[in-house]
This record gives C-alpha cells, structure tokens and sequence, in this order.
C-alpha cells in the first residue's frame, strides 16, 4: 500500500491532478500494483480526505495531547516521538497530528515503522495541498535508521 502512496506522491503533484478513483484504480493496475493494494490505498486515502475536510481550523488546541496505552503500543515510541517532534518544532498543528494519529491507527499494525509514518505525515500534506518545508523535507527523507539517536529541538 505505501509504495502506491509514494507513487501517488510522485506522480501526482497535487491531489487535484489525481483522476477519479475508478479511473486512477484502472492506471495503478496498469502499472503493475496489486488490486488488493490498490483497493487498501484508496480506501486509506479517503479516509485521510474525509478527515482532513473534517477539521475546523477555528478549533485549534494548544493543550498537550496524552496517549493512551493503546496508542502507544500501536504507534510504537519511535513514531509518537516523531509526531511530538513535529509538532514542537511547529511543522504540525494540533489537528494534522490527530490525523497523523488516526491514519497510522487505521494501518492495524503494530508497531508503526517510522518510515511508514514518515509517509503518512507526507500524504497529509500532500492531501491539504502543502509542501513541507526544508526542515520537514529533511526529516521526513532523512535516515530511517530507527536504531539512530533522536534529534532535539534545541
């Protein structure tokens, strides 16, 4: 499933570009992607486009978010220090983490490697229409080395 997500990066510069999902199903398979793959990437992406459009912008928090133990052993610790990484560093907002959150929760995989939840953050941005910035470039296409000591934000 992730590397049709990469493909729909790269080869679609913007969401809008995408074809309808019937005829973007048929140009996947085409390609040579798995129609189980294929169905489990569009059923993925349109529960991050139905959350996404969800979200108020109005609402922002500015509270801390607590993980329950559930998260924590679905997410893995990697990955929620990751997501609390960019969120600090002001590369996420409230909202697009609770969607980062949500997504890796709906893999049913646990633990969530970084470099699947690194994607994950990439099709958020890349679903709102945004680029990340230099920064998060470097992060999200940095090493995946999940044995690497963590960053800090100072």
């Amino acid at each position: 499933m992730f590397d049709i997500l990469v493909y729909l990066y790269e080869t679609y510069y913007r969401p809008d570009a995408c074809p309808e999902p019937a005829a973007l199903a048929r140009k996947l398979s085409a390609v040579g992607f798995d129609d189980v793959e294929i169905t489990e990437a569009l059923d993925w992406l349109n529960g991050l486009t139905e959350m996404a459009s969800a979200v108020d912008p109005a609402l922002e928090s500015s509270g801390t978010r607590f993980y329950i133990a559930q998260e924590v052993d679905t997410l893995g610790s990697a990955a929620v220090g990751f997501i609390q990484f960019l969120e600090l560093a002001g590369l996420l907002s409230a909202s697009q983490r609770e969607i980062v959150i949500e997504r890796a929760l709906a893999l049913d995989e646990a633990p969530v490697t970084l470099g699947k939840l690194k994607i994950i953050v990439l099709m958020l941005l890349w679903s709102q229409g945004k680029e990340p910035d230099a920064l998060m470039f470097d992060d999200l296409f940095g090493s995946d080395d999940e044995d690497a000591e963590p960053r800090l934000l100072h």
